[in-house]
């Protein structure tokens, strides 16, 4: 078995995660469609929003530069990294320059893109998940499997377990007291850190501001109390106006946790002015790290997705087998596309084919991002590029042979009936038949029916007198 196929399987294996996933997705789920229908011509908003962010997309390097000129009048510094590499460089110096010891950072999935952490870490800085899921990650030692909900595949009984085995407290289950537990152990770090790391869910090119939303008051506090603040941004993360962020804001919350707004709307223009709180620097690093090579091809719709994680409680692939079994950051149907489209299609080929292409993600997305279309793509794209198995190279070619000749076609459909008619028992297929074992493991097959529809049918057209 392939690595995907074998994480796939242990999920799928794994009774507890089913009851994780299933409780969490269904909630998800339905509050997202109760909260979209308080929303008045949401259907407008929806093709408004899609419509301004692609416009922005296709005029993007226009856009980053007066992004920059306006962050820069903000007092705003401004770094741009090409790769994962040259982003962590940047915030590893910037904190060498301020002698930072602490640094606490709010939740970011570019940042675990990057594999900032770690990066840091061995630079020899102590770093610290203020998020409280992406806190129960760190403590794990584990990483998140949901763009929005980090710990999906965990349970209370489970965040009480690892609280108990990493912090020494008591056992609890009680969602409220291991809120509690949480913020105590946190508050010192908010209290001691010299830096602040967030991501950003919006930038605003008309004013050179800078939009997170969250649902605690840690993202507050990592922009606030510490002297340095850095925000790591990916290239895409632009809109035209704050008139526009308005309108994703409405759509954003309500995708993804089914709230109206979520609690926490920061708009950040730049460091403190006399007589403000603040952070006395902020940085901005605008990443790349593959989005130009997205942005040139047939998957640049991906670059719209606002990360509100719909599609990944719609989608039934992962319902069954969550984020982990994915391998890399970003999970569901458009980690499917975002993941080879930034990693590259050679260690993530099989990611494409996660998929029953039922469409369910493209109703659900915000944006209406055709997924299923990117996904049929990047198949089509491994089919030609990457070196496919000796037996479905050899059965596609005498397929398409076959398949050209009329007659012979079904001369071989009809023996290729009448041997699973034999094969079969009871109406079913044998699933230990060698050339679709690997196929009914997961699937039943009945057996065919002695008479084929086009048989039937022209029967039918001769009865009538066709």
């Amino acid at each position: 078995m392939t690595l995907f196929t074998e994480r796939a399987a242990q999920a799928l294996n794994d009774g507890h995660l089913q009851v994780a996933l299933n409780r969490a997705t269904t909630q998800l789920k339905s509050r997202r469609t109760e909260a979209l229908s308080s929303l008045e011509d949401v259907e407008q908003i929806r093709d408004l929003a899609r419509n301004t962010k692609l416009n922005i997309l296709s005029n993007l390097g226009d856009n980053l530069l007066k992004f920059e000129e306006r962050l820069k009048e903000n007092g705003v510094h401004v770094h741009w990294a090409a790769k994962s590499e040259d982003a962590n460089a940047k915030v590893v110096e910037i904190a060498k320059q301020h002698h930072v010891k602490k640094i606490v950072k709010s939740k970011s999935m570019v940042t675990e893109e990057i594999r900032l952490n770690a990066s840091v870490l061995r630079a020899g800085f102590d770093i610290v998940e203020t998020d409280l899921g992406e806190y129960i990650v760190q403590l794990a030692e584990d990483h998140p499997s949901h763009i929005i909900v980090p710990i999906i595949h965990k349970t209370r009984e489970d965040v009480g377990r690892v609280m108990q085995e990493r912090l020494g407290v008591p056992f609890s289950d009680d969602p409220e007291e291991l809120a509690w537990t949480a913020r105590r152990k946190l508050r010192r770090e908010f209290l001691n850190a010299d830096m602040g790391i967030t991501g950003a869910n919006f930038g605003v090119v008309e004013t050179g501001t800078i939009c997170l939303v969250t649902n605690e008051g840690n993202g507050r506090m990592v922009t606030s109390l510490p002297k340095v603040h850095i925000v790591l941004m990916g290239i895409e993360k632009l809109l035209p106006t704050l008139a526009d962020l308005d309108l994703f804001l409405k759509l954003l919350a309500r995708s993804a946790t089914g709230q109206k707004l979520t609690v926490y709307t920061t708009l950040i223009h730049g460091p403190r002015r006399e007589g403000e709180d603040g952070p006395q620097e902020v940085h901005v690093i605008l990443l790349d790290n593959g989005r130009s090579r997205l942005l040139a091809g047939e998957l640049a719709e991906s670059l719209a997705c606002i990360r509100c994680g719909a599609c990944l409680n719609v989608c039934p692939i992962y319902k069954n087998i969550g984020g982990h079994a994915y391998g890399d950051t970003y999970a569901g149907p458009i980690g499917s596309v975002i993941t080879p489209g930034l990693r590259g299609l050679t260690d993530w080929s099989e990611l494409p084919a996660a998929s029953t292409l039922c469409g369910a993600c493209r109703e659900v997305c915000p944006l209406r991002i055709d997924i299923p279309r990117m996904l049929l793509a990047l198949r089509q794209k491994a089919m030609e590029e990457l070196r496919q198995p000796a037996g479905l190279t050899l059965g596609m070619k005498a397929f398409s042979a076959i398949a050209a000749l009329p007659r012979l076609y079904r001369l071989v459909a009809a023996m290729g009936r009448w041997l699973l008619r034999r094969l079969g028992k009871n109406g079913w297929v044998s699933s230990s038949f060698l050339p679709i074992r690997n196929w009914t493991k997961v699937r039943d097959l009945k057996t065919p029916a002695k008479t084929t529809f086009q048989q039937l049918w022209q029967a039918r057209g001769r009865n009538d007198g066709g």
